[in-house]
């Protein structure tokens, strides 16, 4: 692994964070995510126009830019910095991938081009998404249990969807869902996935409220909804792809938790130097001084795990859940100490180091937490797995 960034790299990061400096401030940011989208469409027009984010990880025959999921891991760095609310964990990272691994050619050309575009997002629904994308699929790991979620049932030629699915990021608004159903009943029941459409006869969405208002989730009704099958599945390996995505999906989200965890620390930081205690910084003290030491090498360690991560998934190793689980600890850590040191002011509504602090509790709950995520790297690595030893 080569641990410095390609002229590419580094010109990726420094043109979105120019545009993400510009373009979501604090209040830009409180304003986008009141919306009922979630997200500001004028912001998500720039990235898309300007950087072709939406296709950063897409073949050129698509229309997208043509590099690896190493630069869109990049990118969530810079987005979770601001934490910018958009589609584009949903559309890039967790639906366009699995479109361009399972789906026939047909779809491809259809529907990559207009996410690389930007002009279509799209909503992964799977029941107990965290879980379901960091695992793989199997016995603890199932997402739901067979016979939960969604059930698809053939209708003639096609298929109907029935069931709820919810926290789905990016569902109550997406203009193309990729729905995770089980099929076969409960004795043969297998996973497929299927292509709805955002205005479905039949499909109810709403918007949860969630404890992260900048990660916008939606609940999804299916009531006998028309949809159509994602490529040929009958001998494909669905679970497995919806493993490899979601390790890759870990170390994107890995490095958007180590971004927003360095971005929180940077704004203790020059906070500590300006609060006074006894006539003096708060930072002069030695207590304070070690606690940011700690969080600084945490973060920092979290940042080496992240950048592997991002490196490995094109090079098909699967190190993402244990890169996740670093990033989500490193910015528990860093925006706990951030509420700590900003005292009073540190969480209240009005000061933003609040959404930081929300944004570590709601990753946890939705992609960890942290001892599962580790659990399932030391199950799959058979790390206490007994073993006899030669006499």
């Amino acid at each position: 692994m080569d641990a410095g960034f390609t002229a590419e790299q580094d010109e990726i990061r420094r043109t979105l964070r120019e545009l993400l400096h510009k373009r979501c401030g604090a209040q830009e940011l409180r304003t986008a995510v009141d919306t009922s989208a979630g997200h500001d469409p004028a912001l998500w027009a720039a990235l898309s126009e300007q950087l072709g984010l939406p296709g950063l990880a897409l073949p050129e025959a698509y229309g997208g830019v043509g590099c690896s999921a190493t630069e869109l891991a990049l990118a969530a760095e810079e987005v979770g910095r601001v934490l910018a609310p958009s589609p584009l964990l949903a559309t890039a990272v967790l639906v366009a991938p699995l479109i361009l691994a399972l789906g026939t050619e047909a779809q491809r050309a259809d529907l990559l081009p207009r996410i690389a575009s930007g002009t279509l997002t799209a909503a992964l629904a799977a029941p107990a998404a965290g879980l379901a994308l960091t695992g793989d699929n199997h016995g603890d790991w199932a997402g739901g249990g067979r016979a939960g979620g969604v059930q698809a049932r053939r209708a003639g030629t096609g298929w109907t969807l029935y069931g709820e699915v919810a926290p789905v990021p990016d569902g109550h608004r997406a203009g193309l869902l990729l729905v995770a159903a089980h099929t076969g009943g409960f004795a043969r029941s297998r996973t497929l996935l299927f292509l709805v459409a955002g205005d479905a006869d039949g499909l109810v969405r709403t918007r949860q409220t969630a404890l992260d208002a900048t990660r916008a989730l939606g609940r999804l009704q299916f009531r006998h909804v028309e949809a159509e099958p994602l490529g040929d599945q009958e001998d494909a390996d669905v679970p497995g792809a919806l493993a490899r995505v979601g390790d890759a999906a870990a170390a994107v989200l890995a490095c958007e938790a180590v971004g927003a965890a360095d971005r929180v620390l940077e704004r203790t930081v020059e906070y500590v130097k300006q609060r006074e205690q006894f006539g003096r910084a708060i930072g002069s003290f030695q207590a304070v001084k070690h606690r940011l030491a700690d969080v600084y090498v945490q973060v920092q360690a979290a940042r080496s795990a992240a950048y592997y991560a991002a490196w490995a998934t094109a090079h098909e190793e699967r190190v993402g859940g244990l890169a996740l689980a670093q990033g989500l600890e490193a910015l528990r850590s860093s925006a706990g100490e951030a509420i700590q040191l900003h005292g009073g002011i540190g969480f209240t509504w009005e000061h933003d180091v609040q959404l930081y602090f929300k944004r570590a509790a709601g990753d946890e709950l939705l992609f960890g937490p942290v001892h599962r995520l580790r659990a399932h790297a030391a199950d799959a690595a058979a790390l206490f797995t007994a073993t006899e030893v030669p006499v």
